[in-house]
């Protein structure tokens, strides 16, 4: 049986139950309450959930090889066929990269500590290389066709490194990315 403990009473030992007073407590009286400072607004960060089932949803539409960026190695906005399927602050790009060819992965801009990104393969077939600061690789992963990939960053204090999207097969490989 657990004993509730008044915060402005004495600890002594009662016969029975005491109520909690949250007299005194203006963060748990206040809790739920809007505040009159809009940067403390509440922003809701979508989850990993929303931002796979985006990166699907827009594969889905740019299944047609028309709607494939025709500049090469370049990240670019996607079509606004595949953007309309992210709703909110969700951004959605897309990269065609030829045969033997990369680009460089995602990159957080300084302003950004930890963003949100997920890697979706279109068509063709690529691998994202993860190499550290020095230049050695520390990973290699498949893109798998109809699977999308979150893209981690280091934590923090970690050691800074780069990240490729290379083209391993013999055609062009679309690869679409969703940021939040």
């Amino acid at each position: 049986m657990s004993r509730q403990v008044s915060p402005t009473a004495p600890a002594a030992p009662e016969a029975g139950p005491s109520r909690v007073s949250l007299e005194g407590i203006g963060d748990v009286v206040d809790a739920g309450a809007r505040s009159g400072y809009a940067h403390l607004g509440e922003r809701r960060a979508p989850t990993l959930g929303q931002l796979c089932s985006a990166a699907r949803e827009a594969a889905a539409a740019l299944v047609r090889p028309s709607l494939w960026p025709v500049r090469r190695g370049r990240w670019q906005p996607a079509p606004r066929s595949a953007r309309r399927h992210a709703v909110g602050r969700l951004r959605v790009s897309v990269v065609a990269l030829e045969p033997n060819s990369f680009v460089a992965g995602p990159q957080s801009p300084a302003h950004r500590r930890s963003p949100m990104e997920v890697l979706h393969l279109v068509g063709g077939r690529a691998h994202l290389i993860d190499s550290g600061a020095d230049g050695w690789m520390r990973s290699a992963a498949e893109l798998a066709p109809g699977r999308s990939r979150v893209v981690g960053t280091p934590a923090a204090g970690g050691p800074r490194g780069h990240q490729f999207l290379v083209n391993t097969g013999d055609e062009v490989a679309v690869v679409l990315r969703v940021t939040a």
